[in-house]
């Protein structure tokens, strides 16, 4: 028995350690910091303004704001794309076709996300690809600026996530019983009913799972924002970046990554009441 409970410590404590070095501790610091500030005198002293600061500005909040919103859309389309692709995968493709549609979902992500931001927009500039073939053809008569809207950005993001909500849904279809959607066929049951009855309920652990990933990956997100988005796409990331980066202002940039942490943990949390879970339930 003490031998067991030796070897459990053994193993645990590498996490342990790794949670507690990189992410507790650096967190700690970054919450103290964000109730920093220094006086007139250079000294540090404790105070809220960096939170004020947040709320008086409009800027700041508004682009606050739209982050949530836009990764809230970004999660709701790459669901509603990611729902059919992996139901082709789990139950229609056959078995040797099953391991080959996978690899082809994780081959972008052998490359960086930089490299596969640049591809898009090597694609999508003036003197794009597309604009190419579009003027070749007759199709258009000047080149078209299809980057640096909001459009483009969500379509980005929502391609950068789509193998962390496809690997979830795969993995709840596969246990699924194809005898319940058989039987349903037989009995009548239309397409629609058996998603919203039968599919929809059984992937629920890993619709939530997806969506909660993908959702955290948009939120957080600052190259795809950054460069398919423009100056014109402000992502509340951009903000904290130019606070550590540009204004070398840390204690507001603890701020502002702590209120992000905060939106993020309630989004969450307002899904999983939402959908009646909880995080044993997903995480299982």
């Amino acid at each position: 028995m003490k031998g067991s409970r030796l070897i459990f410590w053994l193993f645990l404590a590498p996490v342990l350690c790794w949670l507690l070095l990189l992410i507790v501790l650096p967190h700690m610091d970054l919450l103290i910091m964000s109730f920093r500030t220094e006086n007139g005198f250079s000294e540090s002293v404790w105070t809220l303004q960096n939170y004020k600061n947040f709320f008086t500005e409009p800027i700041y909040w508004l682009t606050f704001v739209r982050t949530a919103l836009y990764s809230i859309i970004t999660t709701g389309l790459t669901l509603v794309i990611g729902l059919p692709v992996a139901f082709y995968i789990a139950k229609i493709a056959r078995h040797k076709l099953q391991g080959t549609l996978s690899l082809l979902l994780l081959l972008p992500f052998w490359v960086s996300e930089l490299v596969r931001i640049y591809g898009w927009m090597i694609l999508l500039r003036e003197s794009g690809v597309l604009n190419f073939f579009m003027l070749k053809l007759g199709v258009i008569h000047k080149p078209i600026e299809m980057l640096y809207n909001d459009a483009t950005m969500i379509m980005g993001l929502v391609y950068t996530s789509m193998l962390f909500m496809v690997v979830p849904l795969i993995s709840v279809m596969e246990s699924l019983d194809d005898s319940l959607i058989e039987a349903a066929y037989d009995l009548g049951a239309s397409k629609l009913v058996i998603w919203k009855d039968i599919i929809i309920p059984h992937c629920k652990p890993g619709i939530t799972s997806g969506c909660i990933v993908v959702f955290m990956l948009a939120l957080g997100n600052y190259l795809t924002p950054n460069l398919m988005g423009g100056k014109n796409s402000l992502w509340f990331t951009e903000q904290i970046y130019n606070q550590f980066i540009a204004s070398f202002n840390w204690n507001q940039g603890s701020a502002f990554g702590f209120l992000l942490l905060l939106l993020s943990s309630l989004i969450i949390w307002v899904g999983l009441k939402l959908s009646r879970q909880n995080l044993g339930e997903v995480a299982s």
